[in-house]
C-alpha cells in the first residue's frame, strides 16, 4: 500500500471493484503477444462510452446540419481520449489507485465531496443517455412505445449481474462481441450511402466556423462532450487494476505500455464508428437537404427511402440497441467505482444501477409525456453538453496527480504529456464559456 510521505493522505486504500481485482492472470514468459493479449479489454469497455447514443444524436446532428464538417472536432475529440486516458492508466498502475480514490486521498473532504457529487451527475446523464437510445432501438425494432421501452431498459441489470458472475473476461467478451456487430452494422451503411470521399477527408481539416458560429460550437461541444466523458475516466483508472501484473519499476512499465496500446487501439476503432455515423448522416441526409435531422427516429424513418433498402434502418436499429447495452455495462462499473471511490460505500451492482436508473428515467419520461419523441433527440444533445460542463472536474485532477513525482514515482508522466492534456483542459473549459457566453447574451 502507498504511505502518506509518498504524496497520499491516505496510508491504505480499497481495491477498485474488489471481486475482480487481479483476477486477470499476466504470463510473464517471453511471448510479448501473449502478454498484450492479457491487457485487451479494458480499453474496449472504455471505447463504449465514445460510441454511446449520446454520440448518436450529436453525429447525426452535426453531419445532417453541417455535413462533413465536424469530423474535424470528432478525430480531435478522439485524440484527447487517448492522451487522457493513457493518464488513466498511468495513475492505476503508478499508484494503485483509481481516480475516484486518489481524489479522496489528495484532496480535503470539502473539496473531494463535490468532486463526488460532479461525478454521480455526469454518470446519471450518460445514463439518461442510454436509457433513450435504448428504448429508441427498442421502438424502432420491435414497435415497442417509448414509455414502456424506457422501463424495460431496467431489465438490463439482470444481464449485468450473470456477466460479473460469470467473470470479468466475460463482461470484456460481450462487450466486444457487440462492437464487433456494430462496426458490422455501419460497413454495410456506409457503402450502401457511398459518401464523397473527397469531402470526408477535407473534414477532417480544422475550420473556424466551429468556433465562430454558436450553433456548430453547440454541437461540437456536445460531441467532445459524448466522446470524452467524465466517467470513462473513473472506469479505466478502476479497471485497468483488473490485471494481475507486477509490482516492481520494470513490470509497472510494462503494463502501462501494454495497457496504453490496448485503450488506444479501442478508441481509433471507436473514432472509425463515430466518424461512421457523422459521415452516413451526412452522405445520406446533408447531401439532400434534410439539414435538420436531431432525432433518432427520424434518421431512422429516412434511411429506407434515402438508400433505397429496407436493410439500411434495420442495421441503424440493431446498432443502436447493440450500442445501449454495451453503454449499461460500463455505466454501472463506472458508478460502483465511483461511490467505493470518492465515499466507500459498497453496494451490489444490481441495487446501484437501479438507484441510477430511476435518476435518468425519470427525466426521459418527463421529456416523452410533454414533447413525445420529438424531444428525445434535443435531450440526448443536452445531456452530452452537460457531460463537456463536468468534464473539467475529472480532467484536472487527473492531470495534477500524474504531473506529481511525489505521488507518481518513476512513473510520474513526461511534461508533454501534462502539457498536452492541460491544453485539452483548457481548451475545454475556454469552449464552455464560449458557449455559455453565447446562451446568455443570445
Amino acid at each position: 500500500m502507498e504511505q502518506p510521505s509518498l504524496g497520499w493522505r491516505a496510508a491504505s486504500h480499497e481495491p477498485s471493484l474488489s471481486d475482480v481485482f487481479r483476477s486477470i492472470a499476466v504470463p510473464h514468459g517471453r511471448s510479448g503477444l501473449r502478454r498484450f493479449l492479457a491487457f485487451v479489454g479494458p480499453g474496449y469497455l472504455v471505447a463504449v462510452g465514445y460510441m454511446d447514443p449520446g454520440n448518436w444524436a450529436t453525429s447525426l446532428a452535426g453531419g445532417a446540419k453541417f455535413g462533413y464538417t465536424l469530423l474535424f472536432v470528432a478525430l480531435l475529440s478522439n485524440i484527447m481520449a487517448i492522451l487522457l486516458q493513457s493518464l488513466c492508466a498511468r495513475l492505476a498502475i503508478a499508484s494503485g489507485r483509481d481516480l475516484a480514490q486518489a481524489c479522496r486521498d489528495a484532496f480535503p473532504r470539502w473539496v473531494s465531496l463535490p468532486l463526488w457529487v460532479f461525478a454521480e451527475a455526469a454518470i446519471i446523464a450518460t445514463d439518461l443517455a442510454e436509457v433513450i437510445g435504448t428504448a429508441i432501438g427498442l421502438n424502432l425494432l420491435f414497435g415497442i412505445p417509448l414509455e414502456i421501452g424506457i422501463f424495460i431498459t431496467a431489465a438490463d441489470v439482470f444481464l449485468i449481474l450473470w456477466l460479473q458472475n460469470r467473470g470479468f473476461r466475460y463482461v470484456e467478451a460481450f462487450v466486444i462481441a457487440l462492437l464487433a456487430v456494430i462496426a458490422g452494422c455501419f460497413l454495410v451503411q456506409i457503402a450502401m450511402a457511398d459518401p464523397d470521399w473527397n469531402a470526408v477527408i477535407r473534414g477532417f481539416a480544422p475550420s473556424v466556423e466551429i468556433a465562430t458560429n454558436p450553433e456548430m460550437l453547440y454541437i461540437a461541444l456536445g460531441i467532445i462532450g459524448a466522446t470524452v466523458m467524465p466517467h470513462n475516466l473513473y472506469l479505466h483508472s478502476g479497471i485497468v487494476q483488473t490485471r494481475a501484473f507486477g509490482v516492481d519499476p520494470g513490470q509497472k512499465r510494462q503494463a502501462l505500455r501494454l495497457a496504453t496500446w490496448d485503450s488506444t487501439i479501442a478508441l481509433m476503432f471507436a473514432l472509425c464508428v463515430n466518424a461512421s455515423i457523422l459521415i452516413l448522416a451526412a452522405a445520406t441526409f446533408y447531401s439532400t437537404g434534410n439539414t435538420e435531422i436531431v432525432e433518432i427516429d427520424q434518421a431512422h424513418a429516412l434511411l429506407s427511402p434515402l438508400l433505397g433498402g429496407a436493410i439500411a434502418p434495420t442495421l441503424f436499429g440493431i446498432a443502436l440497441l447493440c450500442c445501449g447495452l454495451n453503454a449499461t455495462i460500463t455505466a454501472t462499473m463506472s458508478g460502483q467505482i465511483v461511490m467505493e471511490g470518492f465515499i466507500r460505500w459498497r453496494i451490489s451492482p444490481v441495487l446501484r444501477r437501479l438507484i441510477t436508473r430511476v435518476f435518468a428515467i425519470v427525466p426521459a419520461m418527463a421529456v416523452i409525456l410533454l414533447w413525445g419523441s420529438e424531444g428525445t433527440g434535443q435531450l440526448l444533445i443536452l445531456s452530452q453538453v452537460i457531460l463537456s460542463f463536468q468534464l473539467p472536474f475529472a480532467i484536472v485532477p487527473l492531470v495534477m496527480f500524474t504531473a506529481s513525482r511525489r505521488k507518481m514515482g518513476d512513473l510520474v508522466a513526461p511534461r508533454w504529456l501534462t502539457l498536452a492534456c492541460a491544453v485539452i483542459a483548457v481548451t475545454i473549459i475556454g469552449l464552455n464559456a464560449n458557449l455559455l457566453y453565447s446562451v446568455l447574451i443570445a
